[in-house]
């Protein structure tokens, strides 16, 4: 039997700018996901004068320094190990069994053992797909939560630089960014909401094949 997938590895969601949450939402308010630069880059900025009414915006920075975002990347965290807890719990009988029919006669007893085995691994791996499936969805809705309480936070602060037009910071190769919004709506949005209630989705099961021949 090859080794069972770690969910772990596929969901847990780090509160950094370089693992920034995607969302439909938001994207559409601040364009698309910042490609980043090193913070040892040696090019010196090319600065310039101000331009007036645009704007810039770094979505990866809000949600990897609002207190919302934290809150929700260390409850998606939890989540996700409790999800491969589960999993992890029923996996070592499983293999403990098949270790044990290795070398054992290919009779009809064995065989018997065998084939509900494999009916087990089966059921196991299906449940770790649907576990897999509920984080996803999870983190989703916990993303267009926080989408929707940031998007009139931006709005305002939008506002009050008299801006009139809105750049993903990303997408910028250079030039002075002084009409960054993105602190702003950082403290905006702490001063609004620290965090949100997030509970693990419940989804209705997919259809399953029968066991492999």
């Amino acid at each position: 039997m090859k080794a069972f997938p770690n969910l772990a590895s596929a969901f847990l969601i780090a509160a950094t700018a370089g693992t920034p949450f995607a969302s439909t939402a938001f994207a559409q308010t601040v364009g698309a996901v910042r490609t980043g630069t090193t913070a040892t880059s040696p090019t010196p900025p090319l600065g310039g004068p101000v331009v007036p009414g645009l704007c810039l915006l770094s979505r990866e920075a809000i949600y990897a320094n609002a207190a919302v975002g934290k809150a929700a990347s260390a409850r998606l965290n939890d989540l996700t190990r409790a999800a491969q807890a589960e999993i992890d719990a029923q996996r070592p009988a499983i293999e403990a069994e098949a270790k044990a029919l290795e070398g054992q006669p290919d009779n009809a007893a064995n065989k018997q053992k065998r084939e509900a085995l494999a009916r087990r691994w089966q059921a196991l791996q299906q449940k770790a797909a649907q576990t897999s499936r509920e984080i996803e969805a999870t983190r989703t809705r916990a993303l267009e939560r926080i989408a929707n309480e940031a998007q009139p936070v931006i709005a305002q602060v939008y506002g009050q630089k008299k801006c009139g037009l809105l750049f993903d910071r990303g997408t910028v190769l250079g030039g002075n960014f002084a009409n960054d919004l993105t602190a702003d709506v950082v403290r905006a949005l702490d001063a609004k909401i620290q965090t949100i209630s997030i509970e693990r989705a419940r989804l209705p099961a997919q259809p399953t094949a029968g066991p492999a021949r």
